[in-house]
């Protein structure tokens, strides 16, 4: 006998990348940062003290929520920590998406997004991107049609890097009747002379909701600190009612408090990876693989045979992400790893074609 509710019983859950084992692995398929975080993590962690583990973390996070509002230029009420950047998407979905309501999403997106979905059990309606992976014009139209009362667009866009220009957002986030979460795990792998910052569009658009984490850009995916800001009208809700209480550890908000500290240090591995995924796209394309263009810290790739090229990765002991669905079965989504990594994934690359010619 199954006591599951029944939405849940009839779901698939969230299908993560491989976490493989051993010091010769090149592990190019779960976006991690590939440098180290921080100095002052490791000092923060050689002073903290551990008998403070005995009582509860500080309930609302609200030094980490000071330090990240002075970081954007926002007051620490637009802010709530979460437990990763996943809790935050899940928190958006419970508070603002009723059972059996709409979530709008771009098609493809982030594979997590559905699975939520379906455990709010609330229906989804996806819109398809543009052959540059931009969405149409009259997204917001047909998301207001099917009643979307939250729409999630991740931007750099997974998987493939595109990353959407503030206007862009803005005139989406105006014409939505819902509430627009920009899932901004990536952003900080953009390229500076952009200027990309979307912080200041949530004084216009009280329905604009934006999602960071510190897993990616600051190299603390083992530690899970994420936060959402927005308009008070939307933090509040979410920071007094629906978040877990204590939903960020103590030792948590401290250690992101020191990697905050040190934004030297977070800025240098952006620049080193944005050097290594501008010469790791060029080398892929020189191979005859199309490769557009990523502000975020992977590439996608795409070519026909792309699958058994995953496959012989893996045999290499190289992880890559393959995703068997519309659009991209012929696509590799890479992480940029370091140098050395990524010369061993173009190496293999070159090999497995090689051994192609020969077979054909």
């Amino acid at each position: 006998m199954s006591y599951e509710r029944g939405n849940v019983a009839r779901m698939a859950g969230y299908v993560y990348g491989e976490q493989p084992a051993g010091s010769d692995i090149v592990k190019l398929n779960t976006n991690e940062n590939p440098y180290p975080p921080s100095p002052t993590v490791a000092e923060a962690l050689a002073r903290f003290d551990v008998a403070t583990l005995r009582r509860y973390p500080p309930a609302t996070a609200d030094d980490l929520r000071g330090v990240l509002a002075g970081r954007l230029g926002i007051e620490p009420g637009n802010v709530v920590a979460t437990n990763g950047g996943d809790e935050g998407l899940r928190l958006a979905i419970t508070t603002f998406v009723d059972p059996h309501a709409t979530l709008g999403l771009a098609e493809p997106s982030y594979s997590l997004y559905p699975v939520l979905a379906a455990v709010q059990d609330c229906t989804v309606t996806k819109v398809p991107l543009d052959a540059e992976w931009r969405p149409p014009g009259d997204l917001a139209r047909r998301l207001n049609a099917a009643g979307a009362r939250l729409t999630c667009l991740v931007n750099p866009h997974a998987p493939s890097g595109v990353l959407l220009d503030g206007e862009t957002i803005a005139r989406i986030a105006n014409e939505l009747d819902g509430v627009l979460l920009v899932d901004e795990a990536y952003v900080d792998f953009a390229d500076p002379e952009r200027e990309h910052d979307l912080a200041p569009l949530i004084r216009r658009h009280d329905n604009l909701l934006l999602l960071r984490t510190l897993s990616k850009g600051y190299s603390l995916a083992g530690l899970r600190v994420g936060f959402l800001i927005g308009d008070v009208g939307l933090i509040q809700p979410i920071r007094v009612k629906t978040r877990d209480s204590f939903n960020v550890g103590t030792l948590a908000q401290s250690v992101a408090i020191a990697a905050l500290s040190d934004p030297d240090h977070a800025k240098r591995s952006w620049r080193a990876i944005r050097d290594e995924r501008a010469r790791l796209a060029d080398a892929l394309r020189a191979l005859g693989w199309f490769v557009p263009e990523s502000q975020a810290n992977f590439v996608l790739a795409r070519k026909p045979g792309a699958a058994d090229v995953y496959r012989s990765l893996r045999e290499r002991g190289i992880f890559v992400r393959y995703f068997d669905r519309p659009r991209l079965a012929d696509c590799l989504r890479i992480t940029v790893g370091r140098d050395d990594e990524n010369d061993k994934l173009l190496d293999a690359i070159v090999a497995i074609a090689a051994d192609q010619r020969c077979d054909g």
